[in-house]
């Protein structure tokens, strides 16, 4: 069989997140590396597109500014970020009411006043609670007991009614399920983030992540188009028959592609979303604010171009919706509906852009969950990504930075 004419330290297979990170720590080493990527771009879900003019993400995304790898990786003045507002809409029977940070529009304080999104009972739990995983550090919150968000939420004071009107429906969009079984754990250190961080989009999408990590690498560290088909005792097969020598190989790919390069590799289940692009005559909100739904008839929408324009360059206005689960036939009508309920607009006249559903979105997270998990899989290989940590961009780079730890203790280095 042909084979390539170099011989790296390592090989990683994936050019996401996780192997994106890896390669980059292991290069800071001293190490020779190569990445073997086989779509045509970086990033793995972490992609955008432009279709008819307007940049489409592949899912609903958003990125944190309190995550400590990306500040670590990057330098975020130059992605060209552009802020969501610091709060939610939660559109209910009684109307639309708004969840913000006090802290950071002061202005929006009268808005949390008891009797509408919350009582006192409720804005005195969430007021404790806030305090403790935005002010103790981030080792307490990782050795906490660790059970549903539910049974977290309840033991934490919140009454049923103000969990039924904005925890649920707001962290189903973050959890990818509506039944707060995801890890206490993790839900803590989602709320530290958004209480200490900003979400955001990159002014050119959320493909400008994964991109400016790439460009960091020294020239020819990615070879895109390169699908790995199996992995040999001294290396790895591509699928034109190529192989490709190495004494160490990381696996840095989805779920499914490292279960099948790796045998026997335990994986978790995944959270299905589908998110659905509609293109408005204007847009229907007027602000770059999430907005959700009591009846959870969707998990969540946004008019992304009212973040960033950009996004729909040639006028009009991006809308972005999520939902649990692939797309039937008809729930784009019944999705309709509820959209211009919540928005209070006729959506008949908005064109469906595109739909995109992703399959692996977030791994299971049900406790106990490891915040963390090794990533040796045998002697010279190893594994990492969100399957092998939280599923977050914060969890798919650290996952990627601890395999290229152990790569490095296991050498000795």
């Amino acid at each position: 069989m042909p084979a390539f004419p170099d011989t790296p330290d390592v090989l990683v297979v994936g050019a996401g997140l996780a192997g994106l990170a890896c390669a980059a720590d292991l290069l800071a080493a001293g190490l020779t590396v190569r990445v073997l990527e086989a779509s045509d771009g970086v990033g793995g879900r972490m992609r955008s597109d432009l279709v008819d003019g307007h940049v489409v993400d592949r899912g609903f995304q958003v990125l944190n500014t309190s995550y400590p790898q990306i500040r670590r990786r990057l330098v975020l003045r130059e992605l060209g970020l552009r802020p969501f507002t610091p709060g939610v809409l939660v559109h209910t029977g009684h109307g639309r009411l708004r969840f913000s940070d006090p802290s950071r529009r002061p202005h929006s304080l009268g808005e949390l006043r008891p009797g509408r999104l919350a009582g006192p009972r409720d804005l005195a739990a969430l007021g404790v609670l806030s305090a403790r995983d935005a002010l103790a550090p981030v080792s307490l919150v990782k050795r906490s007991r660790d059970r549903t968000t539910g049974t977290a939420l309840a033991a934490a004071g919140f009454s049923e009614e103000f969990v039924e009107r904005f925890f649920r429906p707001f962290l189903s969009g973050v959890f990818l399920e509506d039944g707060l079984e995801t890890s206490s754990r993790f839900f803590h250190l989602v709320w530290r983030s958004m209480l200490r961080g900003t979400l955001c989009l990159p002014r050119t999408g959320i493909c400008a992540v994964p991109e400016a990590l790439a460009a960091a690498l020294p020239a020819g560290t990615v070879r895109l188009e390169t699908p790995v088909s199996g992995l040999t005792d001294d290396g790895v097969r591509t699928e034109d028959g190529s192989e490709r020598a190495a004494p160490i190989v990381v696996v840095a790919t989805g779920p499914g592609p490292a279960s099948t390069l790796l045998p026997g590799l335990p994986v978790p289940g995944y959270r299905v979303v589908t998110t659905y692009f509609h293109v408005a005559p204007r847009s229907p909100l007027g602000e770059p604010t999430l907005l959700v739904d009591e009846r959870r008839r969707f998990l969540n929408t946004c008019v992304l171009s009212d973040v960033v324009p950009e996004y729909a360059p040639g006028g009009g206005a991006l809308v972005a919706t999520s939902v649990l689960g692939a797309e039937d036939e008809g729930r784009e009508t019944a999705l309709r509906t509820a959209l211009a309920e919540a928005y209070g607009t006729d959506t008949a006249g908005w064109d469906l852009l595109t739909v995109r559903t992703i399959p692996d979105a977030l791994p299971v997270m049900t406790p106990p969950q490891p915040l963390s998990s090794t990533t040796r899989f045998a002697p010279g290989r190893y594994v990492c990504g969100d399957h092998r940590a939280t599923g977050s961009v914060q969890g798919a780079l650290a996952s990627g930075a601890r395999a290229a730890r152990e790569v490095l203790r296991d050498l000795g280095r």
